[in-house]
Parts: structure tokens; sequence; C-alpha cells
């Protein structure tokens, strides 16, 4: 018999206490794996780009920037490319039902971050066709069950129309897909000249601009020349990269990350005391068969050794089960949750089911080496 069959054995010797131990852990590792998944993908934060850079307003994201703003920033050496977005939040049908727009230049934003949105030639072409034509993302596609082709009315929360209403009429003319998984593609590309044209206030102004650096430039030293340049105007910038940016909005509602922390903490918390407990318990009944194999010649080290295998081994087939059921949660759960259950994610929870499958196993594993021949013989 080998040292990982005497382990398993050992470990089924109270096949429902093993059953319920495994049925524990796994829970932890699925509830650690959903919310892991969720931090992932929230927003497309893990997809958020640290190079592209978007320039707003110092004063908040509701105030507007001169379109003018564009050639001075153009105009930068460092400065590859540069593209422009205006804001449109409405519904359809109902309140609750919320659709952000982001209007654009189609071309410009091509250039910037058309690969990251997973944009094509073909779409450009088609959004090319009608000035009302739109591009939309998958997530919001199916989440909406549109089509291309299907027309659709946004009622805009606060941009309103020179006539006074706050319909907004678009034609699907694509869909677009992201460049993964993690991409945000919860929201609709429009074209800027259609919505500047209708709005009745704020023209030739925009909510930000994109900035693509040329290769080898910082992107942190940049955005402190950007806004170094308009310091001194009537409308000062704040530069940041695009996942600051989200990381930053997100924090606006809550601190996701801590939030996911304080959840898992607790989870596995509970499962180090539950799991240590039981251990403890298990070893103290086999106090006999220790002291026996210690009389035979059996180390120390290898008794150590044994207990710490039989935490190892419940740990991997409950975190394997628990990650696995999280993988297939991430999947089911499509897109509109944002789950990404990453490679990164993935990586990180085996970690953490080597380390607590260490953990637990060793107050045990220390009394069992440390118990005296004679004593653990009068427990009989």
């Amino acid at each position: 018999m080998t040292f990982l069959d005497l382990a398993r054995k050992n470990a089924w010797r109270k096949p429902l206490r093993t059953t319920l131990l495994i049925v524990c852990i796994a829970v932890a590792f699925l509830i650690h794996g959903l919310t892991a998944s969720f931090l992932a993908g929230s927003q497309g934060v893990s997809a958020a780009s640290d190079n592209i850079l978007g320039v707003m307003s110092a004063s908040g994201r509701g105030q507007p920037l001169p379109m003018a703003h564009r050639a001075r920033i153009a105009a930068d050496p460092d400065v590859a490319a540069v593209a422009y977005v205006t804001r449109l939040r409405g519904f359809v049908d109902v309140e609750k039902n919320i659709v952000p727009i982001s209007a654009v230049d189609p071309a410009l934003l091509m250039e910037t971050n058309g690969r990251e949105l997973g944009l094509t030639p073909d779409l450009l072409e088609a959004i090319g066709q009608g000035r009302d034509r739109v591009l939309v993302g998958r997530a919001l596609a199916e989440a909406e069950g549109w089509s291309v082709g299907q027309n659709i009315t946004v009622t805009a929360f606060q941009v309103a129309k020179q006539d006074g209403g706050r319909d907004w009429r678009f034609v699907i003319a694509g869909i677009f897909e992201g460049e993964s998984a993690s991409s945000d593609t919860y929201f609709t590309v429009a074209r800027y000249d259609y919505v500047n044209a209708a709005r009745a206030k704020d023209k030739d102004t925009v909510d930000a601009f994109i900035i693509k650096p040329r290769d080898g430039v910082s992107p942190g030293v940049l955005a402190a020349h950007i806004d170094a340049l308009f310091a001194n105007s009537a409308a000062p910038t704040r530069t940041q990269s695009e996942k600051q940016f989200l990381e930053a909005f997100l924090r606006q509602y809550a601190d996701i990350g801590l939030i996911v922390d304080l959840v898992t903490g607790a989870a596995f918390v509970t499962l180090l005391l539950i799991v240590i407990n039981t251990m403890v318990f298990a070893v103290r009944e086999r106090s006999f068969e220790i002291a026996v194999l210690k009389t035979l010649g059996i180390s120390r080290m290898t008794i150590l050794t044994l207990v710490l295998g039989e935490t190892l081994f419940m740990f991997i087939i409950g975190g394997a089960i628990g990650l696995a059921l999280a993988r297939a949660g991430a999947i089911f759960a499509g897109p509109s949750l944002g789950l990404v259950f990453s490679a990164v994610v993935l990586l990180h929870a085996t970690a953490i089911v080597l380390a607590l499958g260490l953990a637990t196993g060793l107050v045990p594993a220390v009394n069992a080496m440390r118990t005296p021949i004679m004593k653990a013989f009068r427990t009989r």
C-alpha cells in the first residue's frame, strides 16, 4: 500500500464525516470562486487597460469638456490617437431597464481601443450607413433580446432633444463581441454627429477624450503632461487610465474588493475552525494506532506527513468540486452578471486550497507526532 493510499483510506474511515467536511470545503470554495469571478469581471475592470487614458473634467463627470481640447491633445507628439465620447443614459420601456449609450466617432474609436471592444471594418461600415445606426455590445443585446436591424427607442434621463422630447430612436447595425470574455459589452455605441446635432444643449462638447499613447510612452507621464496643459484653462482636466476610472467608479457605490475579502474571509475562517476541530478528534480516535506505528519504527515526520496528507486529500477533493461549480456558474450565468472565472482566479484558489489544507492539518498532525507512546496505549 502506498503512502497516498494510506492517507486516502484514513480519510474515508468515517465516510459520513469525511463527506460532510468535503461538502463544507466545496461550499466555501464555491463562494470564493463566484465572488472572485465577479471581482474579476465586474464592469469589465479585469479587461480594462492601463495604457488607454481617459481625459475628463477636473470638476467631475457631469461637467463636459469643449471639443477644442482635442486639437491640443492630438498635437502632443506622445499621443498616437485621440477619440471622444459623450454619454447618454436612458431606459427602454421601463425606468429600471437602463441602457448606457456612448456617442463617438466610430473611426477614431477604432484607432484608440477598437481592438479591446472587438470592432471590425465591417462593423464600422455598418454604423456608417446612417446617422441613427448603433452598435450594441453582446452582453446588452443578449439581455434585451435585440438583433441586427431592429429599431429601438431609448428614453434619456437627462439629454433632451431640440424638440423637447427625450426619446432617441436608433437602428441596430451590428453587435460587437469584445476582445475577451471579461470585456465590458453592456453598452451601445452611437454616432456623435447624430446625438450632437439633435440635443438641445452642450453642443460641441464631450464627456471625455480617449487617448492612446505612442509605443514606449509612459501613460502616467503623459497623463500628468495633459493635465498640466489645461491647468490654467477655463476647463481643467483630470486624466487617468481606463482601469483607474472603472475602479474609482465602482468605489462610488462600494469597495467591491473589500466586500469580497470579507465574505471569503468569513467563509474560510469558519471552514478552518470546523476542519481543525474535526481532525483533532479524528486523530485522537486513532491514538492507539499511532502508538503502534511509532512502536514499529515509523518516524514522527512520517506520521506528521500522513495526517497532513489526509487534510490535503479532503481539501483537494472539496476545492476541486467547489471551483468546478463556480466555473459552471460563471458559464451558465452569461455575460450579464459579469462573472469571469479566469486563469488568475483558478491559480489563486488553488494556492488557497493548498495553504488551508496544510494549515488545518498542522495542529492535529503535530499532536499526533508528539503523542507519547505509553500515553497513547492507555487509550485502549
